[in-house]
């Protein structure tokens, strides 16, 4: 069981840069990075508040949970 970042899905579909969302949601680049990456471990709760509603959506969302792995 794996949770999965739908980040890198949601920035591209509406055509923005991993630097400009974390310049819009005031966040640190690295993490912002990370998480679109899918490469994040544990996932901040500021982190996932602000890019819910940057991107008008749920947590279930944004983070989505594959029973594949």
């Amino acid at each position: 069981m794996y949770l999965r970042s739908n980040l890198k899905a949601l920035a591209d579909s509406r055509g923005v840069s991993i630097r400009e969302l974390a310049r819009d949601i005031d966040y640190r680049f690295d993490s912002v990075r990370i998480m679109y990456n899918d490469e994040m471990e544990r996932y901040p709760r500021e982190l996932l508040s602000k890019l819910c509603v940057y991107f008008g959506v749920t947590a279930a969302e944004l983070l989505t949970f594959d029973v594949a792995e």
